[in-house]
């Protein structure tokens, strides 16, 4: 018998190139899933496919682009005819305040964040086995109010929202639907965010000052969670939200 957690699951990870998203992928091909990861860079894709080496399908799209989403369900019903996990991991975040956002701030970030994620997993649903589970992304964004993050901590804030009500219609099906919540996490985004290598080590020295943990999180450390939550292990929790944060909202 194996004692692999995810043995012979076929899950799908949108967002899975980099950070949270590629260290959620490599840890259930580990555990012994088959996954198939998505993102907006086809080079990005192509190195965590070599990354992760074995068990994995990379397709590229925009989890905003709804024909992406087709394309995506279509390859997985051609390769593997079935799904029993979703981690909808993808998201678009953009520093900016309110007096300065514009209407196309506004609409990319709700498109990919909020209207991504309710299509990720409602196209997904007549591939999705019944005893699935479907594990969403949120942010401690949504539970505190971080300066220049509105849009983002509202999209936040309704993905949360999704793993209550979701949780509640599908379970007849005994599909289980949860939300991990991050905290400040070591990723490539703080880079692409702020702009430069030297504003993003500013932005995490400032984030450390305010960790009961004093330290950044690690994408491994949300990917444990994400296993917890997609596995067995986790039978009896559905609706429910992790925070991950270093205590940062909790202490």
């Amino acid at each position: 018998m194996s004692t692999l957690k995810l043995n012979e699951k076929i899950a799908v990870i949108t967002g899975g190139s980099s950070g949270i998203g590629f260290a959620i992928a490599q840890r259930f091909v580990d555990e012994g899933a088959y996954v198939f990861i998505t993102g907006r860079s086809a080079k990005d894709l192509e190195t965590a496919k070599s990354k992760i080496g074995r068990n994995v399908t990379a397709v590229q799209g925009d989890i905003s682009n709804l024909s992406d989403l087709d394309k995506l369900y279509e390859i997985i019903k051609q390769e593997k005819g079935h799904l029993d996990i979703i981690v909808a991991n993808a998201a678009f975040i953009e520093e900016m305040t309110l007096a300065n956002a514009t209407s196309e701030h506004f609409d990319k970030t709700f498109n990919v964040n909020a209207k991504g994620t309710f299509f990720t997993a409602q196209k997904a649903l007549p591939l999705l086995r019944d005893n699935g589970s479907i594990v969403l992304m949120s942010s401690e964004n949504r539970m505190i109010g971080i300066p220049s993050f509105t849009t983002y901590a509202a999209t936040k804030a309704a993905i949360r929202s999704f793993a209550r009500t979701w949780g509640a219609e599908l379970k007849d099906r005994k599909i289980r639907v949860n939300s991990i919540t991050p905290g400040p996490i070591e990723t490539p985004v703080i880079v692409e965010m702020s702009g430069s290598v030297e504003r993003a080590e500013e932005l995490k020295k400032a984030a450390v000052t305010l960790i009961p943990l004093a330290r950044m999180g690690q994408p491994e450390e949300v990917a444990s969670v994400a296993l917890f939550l997609a596995s067995d292990e986790s039978s009896y929790i559905t609706g429910s939200d992790i925070v991950v944060d270093g205590g940062h909202t909790q202490i």
